[in-house]
């Protein structure tokens, strides 16, 4: 992965940012995966979260994740977006699927 500079960057509402991590090159048995048999990346570490959604009663909801966390979303979730030469990608919350470690 690669070193993040300091992102002026904050998400709205419920959205986090996610940097991606590198797709994996060499199967589990060994043999080196060509580009075009790489799949797009489903995981990536939050560098940025916005502060959760509003309830009905004006609150801000809890968010499920924090700066830091790796998370595993789905192939088609979020947008994507570039930062300083870094791609990232935008998700809301509830397009993570769920939170390693």
């Amino acid at each position: 992965m690669a070193k993040t500079a300091k992102i002026a960057f904050t998400p709205i509402e419920d959205r986090v940012l996610v940097e991606p991590v590198a797709a994996e090159t060499v199967s589990a048995s060994g043999i080196v995966l060509p580009d075009s048999a790489q799949e797009a990346p489903n995981r990536g570490k939050i560098v940025a979260a916005g502060p959760g959604r509003r309830t009905k009663d004006g609150s801000r909801a809890e968010m499920p994740v924090s700066l830091g966390d790796e998370v595993i979303y789905g192939p088609y979730a979020g947008s994507k977006v570039e930062l300083n030469g870094v791609e990232y990608k935008i998700l809301r919350a509830d397009e993570i699927l769920a939170k390693l470690g």
